[in-house]
């Protein structure tokens, strides 16, 4: 057996070196040789210098492969900190998006890679870089390897890593299969860690990363600072094209909702800023009349964190910047209505989801892969700015009477 381990791993380096020769040959790279691009491999994949002596560690290793949006990113983060707390060295592997947010976590040695290059790219591109990737994971042996996809395409970056457990998520079983309508940070722990599927009173909070950039803002003047997120992040590696309604537009509160509720913040004299990626700029064009601060498309993840923590509340529908305003300390109000707030909830104190379309035949409508072909997303436009505001003020003079709030999922109108 062990013999014909080796013989494999032999062989995988062999197709890896000839095949990794002749693509530099084609792509007419000739003045790159193979020792420079075994040099391309990362400082943490690197072997130790052959002047010293290797010291064989006996500290576990675990490889995650999770490139995804930003929420599905943070939702696995709790279940690779438990994995630390119980010895293991976590390595990610990681889209280029996320890598500045995982490297705010001390515990984490992100192997970043250009998935739109993987997805998107021309077949030479795509199978250059996942040679490039194989080069900076096959050199160390891990105890787990966790590829947090149901696509079994996903499996083939993982390919030459030797490695004890090797988990991938699948439905012919339980043991790997997310359950429907439970928290997905609870689920990707019960999954990464093995947990027996019994009773379990506590949902998982979310991890704050250990390092954060300061906040840009300055010193708050006002009683109260409010963000919110008008826009909704697209996806990241795959955008479902509809002739009606896009997947952004289907789980956004409206554009006017949000204007209103902000009409009603200034004129209390609260300070309103605004978050979102560079692709919601158009978004802030609607609240050029009021006396707003638009952050949109000018924060890094790790600072939209930070900006978080200075803010006294984010209301925001289901998006990224949701998430990462749930690792901060701040009140956090998240407006659902084609997703399920069971699952994607930031479960901590101080959260809210408003879930609108209870009546509805219709609501959920995503699948955890597409949403519906809607013209019209009915349930998102029940949920009122006049209730946002109301459950806003609750939450705000909750916490500053020192009432610590457990997390809740709201009706549109206003029942638990």
């Amino acid at each position: 057996m062990l013999i014909s381990r080796a013989l494999v791993y032999s062989v995988l380096r062999w197709i890896r070196i000839r095949s990794a020769k002749l693509l530099l040959k084609v792509s007419g790279i000739r003045h790159l040789r193979w020792r420079d691009f075994v040099r391309s491999t990362p400082a943490h994949a690197r072997q130790s210098d052959v002047t010293q002596k290797p010291i064989k560690s006996i500290r576990k290793k675990a490889l995650i492969v999770k490139f995804g949006q930003i929420g599905d990113v943070l939702m696995a983060v709790p279940a690779a900190h438990a994995l630390h707390e119980q010895g293991f060295e976590v390595h990610w592997v990681c889209g280029r998006v996320v890598q500045p947010l995982l490297e705010c976590y001390s515990w984490i040695i992100p192997i970043p890679v250009n998935d739109k290059a993987i997805f998107f790219g021309r077949p030479l591109t795509r199978v250059v870089t996942i040679l490039l990737l194989w080069n900076s994971i096959c050199r160390a042996k891990y105890d787990l390897c966790a590829t947090l996809y149901y696509d079994r395409r996903y499996r083939l970056i993982t390919l030459p890593v030797r490695v004890r457990r090797a988990l991938a998520f699948s439905r012919k079983s339980r043991r790997t299969t997310l359950l429907a309508s439970r928290s997905m940070t609870d689920e990707n722990a019960r999954l990464l860690l093995g947990v027996e599927d019994s009773f379990r009173e506590h949902s998982i909070r979310p991890v704050r990363p250990d390092t954060l950039p300061p906040s840009p803002l300055p010193a708050k003047v006002t009683a109260r600072r409010i963000a919110l997120v008008p826009g909704g992040a697209t996806k990241l590696l795959r955008q479902q094209g509809s002739q009606h309604s896009p997947e952004q537009v289907l789980r956004r509160w409206p554009i006017e909702s949000y204007v209103d509720l902000a009409r009603r913040l200034t004129d209390r004299g609260w300070e309103v800023a605004l978050l979102g990626g560079p692709d919601d700029a158009e978004a802030a064009h609607h609240f050029r009349d009021l006396p707003i601060l638009n952050l949109i498309g000018r924060l890094s993840l790790p600072e939209v964190v930070s900006v978080c923590n200075c803010c006294d509340a984010v209301v925001s529908n289901d998006t990224g910047p949701m998430h990462l305003a749930a690792l901060s300390d701040c009140c956090l109000i998240g407006i659902f209505g084609p997703t399920d707030p069971r699952t994607l909830l930031p479960r901590r104190p101080s959260v809210l989801a408003i879930w609108g379309g209870e009546r509805l035949a219709c609501r959920p409508c995503y699948d955890g892969q597409d949403f519906a072909p809607c013209r019209f997303n009915g349930c998102m436009h029940e949920v009122k700015p006049q209730l946002v505001l109301r459950e806003l003020d609750r939450m705000l003079d909750d916490r500053s009477a020192g009432i610590a709030l457990p997390w809740q999922i709201l009706s549109s109108d206003g029942t638990l």
